[in-house]
């Protein structure tokens, strides 16, 4: 099938408001008449309906006149509109499904209520936070308590009062939050680990194989460490570290079909520098047979460039009023194929709180993007399709590992081996005071709770990843040419790539289309 019909169809269709099914589409594009087919489509669809489906387009084609022009579609004189049989011609079945193309049969029975899409962790709605000392303490009790049930097993552990109140020469463990890390004179490391009854000091030897984690660890996350207690018992000598982490034995699970999701991040609608044609050119290639498996779309925020998000932006904006920025984006979206299913999650360039967890867009904005009936969920959340579940994080905290990781395991030329840190950690944001702001909740949406089968970010606008103990790891880079400010700040982008991950077997291709 030629690329350009079924992607001006989708274009003339978008622009009376419409979405379609592939398989609408692909039947559109394959009649004799395709212009004269799509305006009785759309003459033909009841006002109240916003998607055409492939039986309301096979209804128009049994039943369609010859001959009548076409008033929505360009001159039949400028060559854009070649007719493209429908491949057809002489069945005698009655059977909707068998007069479809044979390649778009295997889609048709994929509607048929085999589809499988589930949301976990959205705190859209639910937020409790008032910002009061309270709140925080909440939020840090919680991830103490969940990040500790997952390493108590692993140490002989007792609370920083049983320690303070020991014999010295013991054996011991604690598991703590990292209150604070700092060198000695001798250049060991003092690394002070806080639980719900105190603080205890650990000491880890310089010469020791485990000092190399001390350059990894962050404020407020959680770890177990066993040693042995100092002969006065102030202090614990350090002979192993415990991260949460992903156990080495997790296997991920897997659809029971062949299925595909696209995994894309930061489309930035409304910057001078949204890449329109690259993004038109990935929606076209949307409705042809090789992007046939792809029933999902997971955009992991920024769908728009905002406003004020950094000094001088407005002169950087080609739609200034935020309002506008998001309907221009639900106008794009439209061109993606009806019948993909899309989830998408918030950024910190969105029409948001700025603090995560990020809850999902209000009711207006969600209007706005109504058409294509996105569901819409909190900054993180977790998206199980087809059983496999997909960790969805925009990523701002990426840039504070970045910054605090030496750049041999942490860089934004492998934003996945940043990535490959917050599994380690089972938390996307556990730096309190940084650069990642944080709002307490009656619980902290943040932690990793169950391991998931892929972890999905964006936010650097870089291309990367990779596998971490049977985890897919993925940043999905951007939508988004390089500004004047990322020139400032030597962001280089990879821009205008679409993910593509075989559900079955979470074996990953990225297409180009920049």
């Amino acid at each position: 099938m030629p690329l350009e019909e079924p992607a001006r169809i989708v274009r003339e269709l978008a622009s009376h408001g419409y979405t379609a099914d592939r398989e609408a589409i692909t039947l559109l594009a394959r009649s004799e008449e395709p212009a004269q087919a799509l305006v009785l489509a759309v003459e033909a669809t009841p006002p109240e309906t916003l998607k055409l489906t492939a039986a309301d387009v096979e209804a128009v084609l049994e039943n369609s006149p010859r001959g009548r022009r076409d008033p929505i579609a360009s001159d039949p004189s400028d060559g854009e509109n070649p007719s493209v049989s429908s491949g057809d011609e002489g069945s005698n079945s009655n059977d909707a499904t068998d007069r479809l193309p044979v390649e778009t049969k295997g889609s048709a029975d994929r509607r048929s209520g085999s589809r499988s899409l589930e949301i976990d962790n959205d705190m859209t709605g639910r937020s409790t936070g008032t910002g009061e000392y309270d709140d925080f303490v909440r939020t840090f009790r919680d991830r103490y308590e969940r990040l500790a049930g997952k390493l108590k097993g692993r140490v002989n552990h007792r609370n920083a009062a049983a320690l303070q109140a020991s014999p010295g020469g013991a054996d011991a463990g604690i598991v703590g939050m990292v209150a604070d890390v700092r060198s000695t004179a001798s250049g060991h490391w003092i690394v002070e680990l806080e639980d719900t009854t105190g603080v205890f000091p650990c000491l880890i030897m310089k010469d020791k194989p485990l000092a190399g984690l001390v350059d990894e660890l962050l404020y407020d996350e959680v770890i177990a460490v066993d040693g042995t207690l100092s002969g006065d018992g102030g202090i614990l000598f350090v002979d192993d570290l415990h991260f949460p982490d992903i156990p080495r034995t997790h296997r991920p699970s897997t659809a029971d079909r062949h299925v595909q999701a696209a995994l894309i991040s930061d489309v930035h609608v409304g910057s001078d520098e949204f890449m329109a044609e690259a993004w038109e050119r990935f929606a076209a290639w949307l409705h042809t047979d090789e992007a046939a498996r792809i029933e999902y779309m997971l955009i992991a925020g920024d769908m728009v460039e905002g406003v004020g998000v950094y000094p001088d932006q407005d002169e950087e904006l080609d739609i200034v009023d935020i309002f506008e920025q998001y309907e221009a984006f639900a106008e794009y979206l439209k061109s993606v194929p009806g019948d993909i299913e899309i989830v998408m999650i918030p950024g910190n360039h969105d029409a948001v709180r700025l603090a995560e967890p990020q809850p999902g867009f209000d009711e207006e904005l969600r209007g706005i993007m109504s058409a294509h009936d996105a569901r819409i969920v909190s900054n993180p959340a977790v998206v199980t399709i087809e059983g496999v579940s997909v960790l969805m994080y925009h990523g701002v905290s990426l840039d504070e590992v970045i910054a605090e990781l030496p750049e041999e395991k942490a860089s934004y030329e492998a934003p996945h081996k940043a990535m490959f840190h917050l599994l380690k950690k089972r938390h996307v944001a556990p730096q309190f005071g940084g650069h990642t702001r944080l709002a307490p909740e009656s619980k902290d949406y943040l932690v990793i709770d169950e391991v998931p089968d892929v972890f999905h970010t964006g936010h650097v606008h870089k291309l990367g990843w990779g596998q971490y103990r049977n985890v897919l790891a993925v940043n999905s880079g951007c939508w988004q040419a390089q500004t004047e400010f990322q020139k400032s700040v030597n962001i280089d982008p990879d821009s205008g790539f679409a993910p593509v991950v075989d559900l079955d077997t979470l074996e990953m291709t990225v297409h180009k289309f920049a």
